[in-house]
């Protein structure tokens, strides 16, 4: 009881600083070197009205840098910028809804959404019923998922449901923490994740590759991400045990970046609006979840850190899935000025990978790609190959530090140590604005 107890009391404290570190988190992992006559064009940005970006160093180093950067925000880039591919923020989605006009548009009379409640006859008490509606309808479209017989709990994106997940599967009475692993390359943002709260439930344990070799009898919970962030991969758990819990994080299990070939069917399954549809700015995902006790402890975890999730981004999201669906299922008749989402993005996503594997082959002494199988989507009846929201690149021969070796060359990304693996690799954002990932490309078939 006192241990619980402890863990209710930290965690709204928590809540607050899962936030504020990962916002400082993706300002400290984006650093860039200072860029050469840095003086005369931050001297120039503020003659322009243009305030310089400064940024602190996580590493040992307390330099303070100053550059003009380019990322998935900016809607030109130029040869003198450094084009930000950092971190994954979908801005290639903006185009599309802009030609939709107002049939997403949601409009919120000031009456609505005085209460706490949703629905008091579900799990999930702050759970819209349009929202719900409209995961039920998107996932039977799709075919990615089971939703007969499942619980939606809605949560504040991904990372609010994978602590939610971990609170509520995790023994409260053991004398030591659970291990949570996953397979490297893994998730950047998981230790952060795992490792915030201090309440001695749960402790981040690094690859489960690892610990199936040194502690695979022991108690664990594996997180698996298929596809895989960073690099794409189709995964399965790999620890195998019989002390173990699984949690799917299926963020990118959609078919503009995969071939769909069966509808998932496990316990727990992850999901938000932030890669499926771009709107990553409304902070809704949503879990699938069989067993009804461990919803209903996932929901208290949100009651206990948020008291619920907010109705207005949930009937945002709510519409935004409709039109997606109904560009699909009214197709040529109410959506004639844009193509059907998942076709739209499909071609999209090929397209880009096609520019970045011909940059990397006119380079291929010094970069290379992961290959993925071919595979037949269930949904759009295509066969391709998987063509993911980030690229994982190898640089190859004497460069050991791709990252820096990339930031010389003013192109940010993140490096593979962050994902459990070395230096060699780095992760490239696939999301970024048309011309920002033009200019990417064309830097990158350049660099010598």
């Amino acid at each position: 009881m006192e241990l619980k107890i402890l863990i209710l009391g930290h965690l709204l404290v928590i809540s607050v600083a899962i936030n504020v570190g990962f916002l400082y988190r993706e300002c400290c992992i984006g650093r860039i070197q200072e860029l050469k006559n840095g003086n005369e064009k931050n001297s120039s940005l503020v003659a322009n009205g243009r305030e310089p970006h400064f940024c602190e160093t996580c590493s040992s180093s307390s330099t303070l840098v100053q550059a003009e950067v380019v990322s998935s925000s900016e809607a030109e880039a130029t040869s003198e910028q450094v084009i930000d591919l950092d971190h994954g923020d979908p801005k290639m989605y903006e185009r599309y809804w802009r030609l939709t006009g107002d049939k997403a548009t949601v409009l919120i009379p000031g009456w609505r959404f005085i209460s706490y409640f949703s629905d008091v006859g579900r799990i999930c008490w702050f759970l819209e019923p349009e929202f719900a509606r409209a995961v039920k309808r998107l996932h039977n479209l799709v075919g990615n998922a089971i939703t007969h017989n499942r619980q939606i709990v809605v949560g504040t994106g991904s990372t609010h449901l994978i602590q939610a997940a971990l609170y509520a599967i995790s023994p409260q009475d053991a004398l030591d923490p659970i291990s949570v692993v996953s397979a490297a390359p893994f998730y950047s943002s998981y230790p952060l994740i795992v490792d915030i709260i201090k309440a001695g439930v749960y402790k981040w344990a690094g690859c489960a590759n690892e610990f199936k070799k040194n502690h695979g009898d022991k108690m664990y919970i594996e997180l698996v991400t298929s596809p895989n962030n960073p690099d794409g991969a189709t995964r399965e758990p790999v620890v195998n045990g019989s002390n173990g819990f699984l949690v799917y994080d299926l963020a990118y299990y959609w078919p503009q970046y995969t071939p769909i070939t069966s509808p998932a069917d496990q316990d727990i399954m992850l999901f938000t609006v932030s890669k499926s549809t771009g709107h990553a700015g409304s902070r809704i995902g949503w879990a699938l979840v069989k067993d009804p006790e461990i919803a209903k402890k996932m929901t208290e975890y949100i009651m206990l850190t948020t008291i619920g999730v907010s109705k207005e981004s949930q009937i945002r999201a709510a519409k935004i899935i409709e039109v997606v669906c109904d560009t699909h299922e009214q197709r040529g008749n109410n959506f004639k000025e844009v193509d059907p989402f998942f076709d739209h993005s499909y071609n999209l996503m090929a397209k880009r990978w096609g520019q970045l594997r011909a940059a990397v082959e006119n380079n291929n002494e010094l970069f290379s790609l992961p290959q993925f199988p071919l595979g037949t989507c269930t949904f759009s009846q295509r066969s391709f190959t998987s063509q993911p929201a980030f690229a994982w690149l190898e640089c190859r021969g004497d460069t050991n530090d791709c990252e820096s070796f990339l930031r010389r060359h003013k192109i940010v990304t993140r490096s593979g140590k962050h994902f459990g693996e070395c230096h060699k690799y780095v992760r490239i954002s696939m999301l970024p604005t048309d011309e920002v990932f033009a200019k990417f490309t064309e830097r990158l078939s350049t660099i010598t």
